[in-house]
């Protein structure tokens, strides 16, 4: 049993992971976005209509399991980023509140999913997803045994977010356009002083990291659950749960993918047990409480390794620099 196990929670692991990663990023800008699930459900309803296009364009019975990942992510990063670019005008450049902002974010993302979504074709989803290529072929990876089984049977999206992940830590620690975001997260009034434009920065953190958060939704649609649910499904419910994870991997990709990890395989394995309902009402809520005991810690230790950005959640008014 542990190797369906670990296979699943490496699938269930991606939502959280695409969602943390991408609100790690719009956090170290200084902007704390509580839109994310609302982000996810519109990068759903992106991905959702970058398929429908293709089968548009091309038919179901010409269907290119490549070509068609490109269209999905593209219509999915797309809406998602649109999504951050309100949020973006309304923080960044007309001083709303972001928490605020945040949560109307999520309430129109989820309803903008939920109303042109029940009008958009589903039929071909399911057909769809079996399209979407595979990184390793089954021949290959079965010949590898339970290895292959646990890590080369997944969809691309699987590695492409732990890829984006990955890079993302290279990007906010080793390169000067990740010192600059990072810094601009912690003293937005010393970076304008040092002559690097606030604003812009911001801009991009937030289109960028709401494109990544986005993909999440995209991957649960048209690979976790295989074309099968879409309008019904609780998105913004696993977007709740990577804002939690920026928090339990103390802002930090990497081990956002160890975090997201946990998440997942806290979160299927009541599938995995025979227990009774109750006791999965109390597995749901172990990511929250190992959550909140990280909180409680990193309070504790008061690392500055640990802590958020300084000026998270903060607007800044240039005319008080």
């Amino acid at each position: 049993m542990l190797v369906p196990f670990l296979k699943e929670t490496i699938s269930m692991a991606i939502t959280y992971l695409f969602g943390s990663t991408g609100e790690t990023v719009i956090e170290k800008g200084g902007n704390l976005n509580l839109g994310i699930p609302g982000i996810m459900c519109l990068g759903a309803l992106g991905g959702v209509l970058g398929v429908n296009t293709y089968i548009a364009i091309f038919s179901v019975e010409n269907i290119m399991g490549w070509l068609l990942i490109l269209f999905a992510i593209f219509g999915s990063f797309i809406f998602a980023a649109f999504g951050g670019l309100i949020y973006a005008v309304l923080t960044v450049s007309l001083q709303s509140n972001q928490n605020v902002t945040g949560l109307a974010l999520t309430t129109f993302g989820v309803g903008l999913m939920k109303f042109i979504g029940s009008n958009i074709n589903q039929d071909n989803l399911t057909t769809a997803s079996r399209s979407i290529s595979k990184l390793f072929s089954q021949t290959f990876y079965q010949k590898l045994g339970w290895f292959g089984e646990i890590f080369l049977s997944h969809g691309i999206l699987v590695y492409l977010a732990i890829i984006i992940a990955i890079l993302t830590t290279l990007f906010l620690s080793k390169t000067r356009k990740g010192l600059f975001l990072r810094s601009i997260g912690e003293s937005p009034q010393t970076a304008d002083a040092q002559g690097l434009n606030v604003s812009v920065y911001k801009y991009l953190a937030i289109l960028i990291g709401s494109g990544i958060a986005g993909l999440g939704g995209l991957y649960y649609v048209m690979d976790r659950s295989g074309g099968t649910t879409f309008v019904e499904a609780s998105i913004e419910a696993f977007g709740w749960m990577a804002v939690a994870l920026v928090i339990f991997s103390m802002w930090k990709p990497g081990i956002g993918i160890i975090g997201s990890l946990l998440f997942g395989g806290l979160y299927i394995l009541p599938s995995f047990l025979s227990i009774s309902n109750v006791q999965i009402k109390l597995f749901d809520m172990l990511p929250y409480v190992v959550t909140i005991l990280v909180l409680i810690i990193t309070a504790v230790i008061n690392s500055k390794n640990s802590q958020p950005p300084a000026s998270l959640g903060v607007n800044y008014y240039r005319e008080e620099r």
